[in-house]
């Protein structure tokens, strides 16, 4: 009988209500600092305050305190945002913060606990960069090892006892892809094959990396309709290479709404797209029949996107962007699918 598992344990598929597959509520993203101009970084240098908001928005990966998603305030902002997101229809939440992140399951278990939203949390490697000793020497047996592990038995927690991972993901890898990643997707398409769980992969910022990191999924065992390509809206631009991709039957997954700057520090190259092009992408994928291929999320990472930080929190896309799409003639039963029906077939587990 399939099941989701949440870090409270399983729920009936039929409960998981609207979802939104690729957010975190702790994590470490100092690795990713950037310097700013040299004009902007004694406002860049201060804690997070409103009166260099303006400059974090546009730079940041220019700010330590913007980057670390783990400190106290920030553990209450979350859950003020998550209480909202509950109270606005929002039902569950998919964390990607996978082993290199600083994963907090005790917080994932408390967060829960507090708001009555539905937490998944996910196994797998992150990009080679972040990863220890430990981590980055083993092999493709070891890590299906840990993966079967954290899904099956779980992860001990203090205070709390065992918590199982729901999904494996997010599997981060940059571009060309490192000889440990490819040992983590191959793993990951073990384990999938195994459980037939769902999957999630974080791709390098170049367009030809979806495809790589599909071509070796497959390749490994692992089954199209259960792998979601997140990060799709700054790695794809090209619509018509959007549909050659989609013709592997992977999820196409739209996670950066509420994420709009003049200028994308992670890819100088990309013109990061405004929710505007990330809606209209999304029609043209409805009409060319993509509807129970799309997922949509915001990948909270920072605490500027934190309304207690002055952003958008977790309810933007349920409050703001369905409503937009809902105009542009999106029906309540198309919203449903990518909201409720697709998270709900992608994360059914059986185990």
């Amino acid at each position: 009988m399939p099941i989701i598992q949440t870090v409270l344990g399983t729920i009936e598929p039929n409960l998981l209500g609207k979802t939104l597959t690729h957010e975190h509520l702790a994590l470490d993203f100092a690795h990713f600092y950037c310097s700013p101009p040299d004009d902007f970084q004694s406002f860049l240098d201060e804690k997070l305050h409103l009166k260099n908001l303006g400059f974090i928005r546009q730079y940041p990966y220019s700010s330590l305190d913007n980057l670390c998603l783990n400190d106290a305030g920030t553990r209450a902002a979350v859950v003020k945002d998550l209480e909202l997101y509950r109270k606005l229809g929002g039902s569950s939440i998919v964390e990607n913060t996978s082993h290199g992140l600083k994963r907090d399951l005790k917080f994932m278990v408390e967060v829960s606990e507090k708001t009555g939203v539905n937490v998944i949390a996910g196994t797998g490697h992150y990009i080679h960069e972040l990863q220890n000793s430990g981590h980055m020497n083993m092999s493709v047996e070891q890590m299906t090892d840990l993966y079967s592990k954290e899904i099956m038995t779980g992860i001990e927690v203090d205070g709390i006892g065992m918590v199982k991972c729901g999904f494996i993901g997010e599997v981060g890898s940059v571009y060309p892809i490192h000889d440990f990643e490819k040992r983590a997707i191959k793993a990951t398409a073990e384990i999938q094959e195994l459980f037939d769980c769902g999957v999630s992969f974080h791709p390098g910022r170049n367009a030809a990396a979806p495809f790589e990191i599909i071509r070796l999924y497959l390749e490994a065992g692992g089954k199209a309709s259960k792998c979601v390509m997140s990060h799709l809206d700054r790695t794809i631009s090209d619509f018509d290479q959007l549909l050659e991709f989609a013709k592997f039957g992977c999820y196409i997954q739209y996670d950066l709404f509420g994420t709009e700057c003049s200028y994308y520090q992670l890819n100088s190259a990309l013109d990061m797209p405004s929710d505007g092009h990330r809606i209209n992408y999304l029609m043209k994928l409805i009409d060319e029949g993509l509807l129970e291929r799309l997922l949509m999320s915001h990948d909270v990472h920072t605490k500027h996107r934190l309304t207690s930080f002055g952003g958008h929190g977790y309810h933007h896309v349920i409050m703001n962007v369905l409503p937009r799409m809902l105009a542009k003639g999106l029906t309540p039963d198309q919203a449903e699918q990518i909201t409720v029906v697709n998270p709900t077939n992608w994360l059914q587990l059986s185990i």
